[in-house]
């Protein structure tokens, strides 16, 4: 599936995310986010952790919490490439790979995972 769609999916959700990022000893750093759209990439402001775990370790993955779609409640997942923005402020994210991850136990008949945009980096699709 196309970078459109990943963009009204991620319209459909709304702005408010939650950014995973990981340390350079290798914990899990969640924080929410408010994202808009900069051109094809995600931007969004971020503290002072968050943008030390992207300059050494530029993954990230953004996730917007259950949404009922037409065939059941999904979670949009974003993995991207994480750059810290010219201000030194905000962060940018690049979007290599997305999916609706299915809630568990989540009422209808839909699929466990669907892809919304296909990774085109050599990291382990979800």
């Amino acid at each position: 599936m196309s970078l459109q769609e990943l963009h009204e999916r991620i319209e459909a959700c709304g702005p408010r995310a939650f950014l995973v990022t990981v340390s350079e000893g290798g914990d899990a750093h969640v924080v929410s986010v408010v994202v808009r759209r900069d051109g094809d990439a995600l931007a969004f402001g971020a503290g002072r952790t968050s943008r030390a775990n992207l300059a050494g370790r530029p993954t990230a993955t953004l996730l917007w919490p259950s949404r009922s779609f037409d065939d059941g409640e999904y979670s949009l997942i974003v993995d991207g490439d994480g750059v810290v923005a010219a201000d030194g402020e905000g962060v940018v994210v690049h979007p290599t790979a997305a999916v609706l991850h299915r809630i568990a136990g989540s009422a209808g008949a839909g699929p466990s995972c669907i892809r919304v945009l296909s990774g085109t980096d050599p990291r382990p699709q979800r």
